[in-house]
């Protein structure tokens, strides 16, 4: 199937795909990304005007706060489903509504630094956590309702590794096409 231009807006760097042969090399990469991830983003999108904070980056998408928020909020469910994932025999996790999150107030109108914030801390926070695991515990699991899929926790850290490229480049292909 031809991918649409469209396409290429929503998914820059592709969709999510878990490696069948993965490595411990691959992990470690995954949590550096998710290590460096708050200061990347920060400094991607601190020096941004409210005017441009708030432009959408693709035609009905999320604007630039709104993506920043989502990122918050949906870290924060994945460092929770890490942990019942590590406490749970196969907890069935609750999903939620991220187009409906995204919509709320403060994703529309709160300053960006309140999430930007909150990243850094959560993020030290998950990484000491995902730095420490021992091989058995990369492999719990948790099931998510939407589809009825297991997922890992090692599936996981590389899932929100990904989550946050993704959303990164979808500002930073605005800030460039912007001139920014």
């Amino acid at each position: 199937m031809e991918e649409t231009a469209l396409d290429k807006l929503r998914y820059p760097i592709g969709k999510f795909r878990f490696p069948d042969n993965r490595t411990s090399e691959n992990l470690k990469e995954w949590i550096r990304i998710l290590e460096d991830f708050p200061q990347d983003l920060e400094s991607l999108v601190k020096n941004l005007s409210q005017e441009q904070l708030d432009t959408s980056y693709r035609p009905k998408g999320w604007t630039v706060r709104q993506v920043v928020h989502h990122i918050a909020d949906s870290h924060h469910h994945s460092y929770t489903r890490f942990k019942w994932s590590l406490t749970e025999e196969k907890p069935l996790i609750k999903a939620y509504q991220e187009k409906d999150w995204a919509n709320l107030f403060d994703s529309k109108t709160a300053p960006i630094g309140l999430s930007l914030d909150y990243l850094k801390v959560l993020h030290a926070k998950m990484v000491f956590l995902l730095k420490g695991l021992s091989p058995e515990e990369l492999q719990r699991s948790y099931l998510h309702p939407e589809d009825n899929s297991t997922v890992t926790v090692e599936e996981n850290i590389a899932k929100y590794a990904w989550h946050g490229r993704h959303h990164y480049s979808h500002i930073e292909n605005l800030i460039k096409k912007e001139g920014w």
